[in-house]
Parts: C-alpha cells; sequence; structure tokens
C-alpha cells in the first residue's frame, strides 16, 4: 500500500474515473471518459424510487474527438444514471465544445460555454482530466511517427528519447518549464535535458 495504514474505516462512496486515448483510422483521435459514482449503502430518491448500495448514482459518459493540433471536432455526452430526471439533458449542451482548442485557458473558456445552469458538475469536472488525456495521447502519437519516419528506435534501457521528443513540444520545452518538480529550471532533469535553460547552482554564466 503506497499510503500509511489508515485508522478503522467505513468506506461510504467511491468515486471511479476511467479514461483512454485513442488515435482512429481516420486520423483524428478520441479521447473518452466514463464516470461513475456508488454508495455503500441504498437510499431513497424522488425521481428514481430507491438505489441500491453499489448501483451508481452517477453514470456519465463523454468523447472528444480531436485532430492532431487539439482542435475539437465532436463532443457525444451521455447520462445513464443521475439522482435527478432533469439532469441528462444538460449532456448535449456540451456539443458546445465542438470548435474549441485544448490549450492554456481551455477551462476557463469551457465553463462559459456548458458553466452552470447549462451544464453538468460531473460531467465539466471530467474536462480537466481529459485535457491532460489529449496531451499525452496526441503528443505521444506524433512523437512516435516522426522518430518511425526519421528511423530511430528508442528501445535502449534508460532512454529518453521519446519523452525529450514529446516535452520538445512545448516551445523546445518553455512552456513546460516550472509546471511541476521535476520541471523545475532549476532541478536536474532540465539540467541533463535542456542545460540552455537550467538556472540552478550549476548555470553557466
Amino acid at each position: 500500500m503506497p499510503l500509511s495504514q489508515p485508522v478503522p474505516r467505513e468506506r461510504s462512496h467511491t468515486r471511479a474515473i476511467e479514461i483512454a486515448g485513442y488515435r482512429r483510422v481516420d486520423g483524428l483521435y478520441d479521447i473518452e471518459a466514463h464516470l461513475t459514482d456508488c454508495k455503500t449503502f441504498g437510499q431513497t430518491n424522488f425521481d428514481r424510487g430507491y438505489i441500491e448500495a453499489g448501483e451508481p448514482i452517477h453514470d456519465m459518459w463523454m468523447r472528444l474527438t480531436l485532430d492532431d493540433t487539439m482542435h475539437i471536432r465532436a463532443v457525444e455526452a451521455v447520462s445513464d444514471k443521475t439522482p435527478y430526471r432533469l439532469c441528462p439533458t444538460a449532456a448535449p449542451n456540451f456539443t458546445r465544445l465542438v470548435g474549441m482548442q485544448i490549450r492554456p485557458g481551455f477551462l476557463r473558456d469551457a465553463t462559459h460555454k456548458v458553466g452552470g445552469t447549462v451544464g453538468c458538475t460531473h460531467l465539466r469536472e471530467l474536462l480537466q482530466q481529459m485535457a491532460t488525456t489529449a496531451f499525452q495521447t496526441i503528443n505521444a502519437a506524433k512523437a512516435r511517427h516522426e522518430l518511425a519516419a526519421e528511423g530511430v528506435k528508442d528501445e535502449t534501457p534508460g532512454s529518453d528519447v521519446l519523452d525529450r521528443r514529446i516535452t520538445e513540444k512545448w516551445d523546445g520545452g518553455r512552456k513546460i518549464l516550472n509546471t511541476c518538480l521535476a520541471y523545475d529550471e532549476k532541478g536536474p532533469l532540465v539540467q541533463r535535458r535542456w542545460p540552455h535553460l537550467f538556472t540552478g547552482a550549476d548555470a553557466a554564466e
């Protein structure tokens, strides 16, 4: 167990999110998410009568179809199970995201289109993780294609040829600087990968 041993406890709620990225045969990409919320106890519900223990309170899907520039070509959202009868009518509104590009500011701009009373909190929450998955899916696919076209194989243990190519897509590494501990401009990874961007104690004058 990666965490410390907890105090004795009883599970009450489980949220499960699975997101997968796909490269389609037509050259586009699908980012597909599935969210469920389940309780360990049954409960009465005005619209559904009774929700059994383990039966999803929320059971929702979303698919974003993107091109290789991260522009959204199509959106499909479905709310199979919700606590209120009205909730599923929000899902079609997520087609308002078509035409947007996943880039810095995407979540803010998406909230303007599908926030508040036209959207669904739980479907909207998926967008952040779907955007991250899109970057990991599309940039990796493009980098692998480029390396294959160049005849470069990345099979040596310890090599970071693929990872380097992927991260280079963020303005030669500049846009990823200081976004997390690993990419600290004063840290060893930046010193090794982009010595010209390194500002640590050993940086050249």
